[in-house]
């Protein structure tokens, strides 16, 4: 009974930590054999989170044989501090001035998309909100007081909280209604939730390289069980035959 307990405790704080609250989590509809939105997620890794966070349990040659990179393309455009394709991803800000700069190192993101799960990955970065009363004028909702910068506003453009009128108990109101940006970004609203999603996609593939490979040897194996089992019920009827 110790022993459950303990186990359950261990349990209870990693729900929590996935689940980031009471706030709604969007569905992530991601898609592993998207290799052109896999592709499109690396860049946008690369480019815009790769500066402070690492993936340092995945290496850049591994990236670019499964997402179909050519080697001299995904050098040149994905790599920006001449490291080697066999290298780990990895980043040159120095862990100490990290800790001074945002109160804490910067999380490694190769298991990411395993510990806090898609859905929750996609909700956060798509509910930034601006807030001066913060370290670096952003604030979201799934992780309140969030420690970092819109890493994406160039793309997105200055997201704020919008509301409306609402008449409650004779009393007019304003209603929280979302976080609409104010056109300022490269990419239309539409376009900024696709590209998010694509570096979700990216994100739930570094979590688990070989997880299209593993889900096809599994069928391949449930298909071989089925037709084992076929043969030794039929083994087993013959086999009783003449002594029934």
């Amino acid at each position: 009974m110790k022993k459950l307990i303990f186990v359950l405790s261990l349990l209870l704080p990693m729900g929590a930590f996935a689940a980031g609250g009471n706030v709604h989590l969007d569905k992530a509809e991601y898609d592993l054999t998207d290799k052109a939105s896999l592709q499109t997620g690396a860049k946008l890794f690369m480019n815009y989170c790769l500066g402070c966070h690492q993936t340092q349990y995945q290496r850049y040659q591994r990236t670019f044989d499964d997402l179909d990179i050519p080697l001299e393309l995904g050098s040149a455009n994905l790599q920006f501090t001449g490291e080697k394709p066999g290298e780990h991803i990895k980043n040159a800000m120095p862990s100490e001035s990290a800790a001074k700069w945002f109160g804490a190192p910067p999380p490694d993101l190769t298991l990411v998309a395993r510990v806090r799960g898609a859905d929750w990955i996609y909700t956060y970065l798509r509910t930034f909100y601006a807030d001066e009363s913060t370290k670096f004028g952003v604030n979201n909702l799934v992780f309140p007081d969030v420690g970092m910068p819109h890493a994406l506003q160039e793309l997105q453009g200055v997201p704020r909280k919008t509301t409306e009128k609402m008449l409650v108990d004779g009393v007019m109101v304003d209603r929280y209604v979302g976080i609409k940006a104010d056109g300022s970004g490269e990419l239309s609203a539409a376009e900024y939730d696709t590209a998010v999603l694509d570096l979700v996609n990216y994100l739930v593939y570094i979590g688990e390289p070989s997880r299209l490979q593993s889900e096809a040897i599994g069928r391949w194996v449930m298909i071989f069980l089925l037709v084992l089992l076929v043969l030794i019920y039929l083994l087993k009827k013959d086999y009783w035959r003449d002594v029934h």
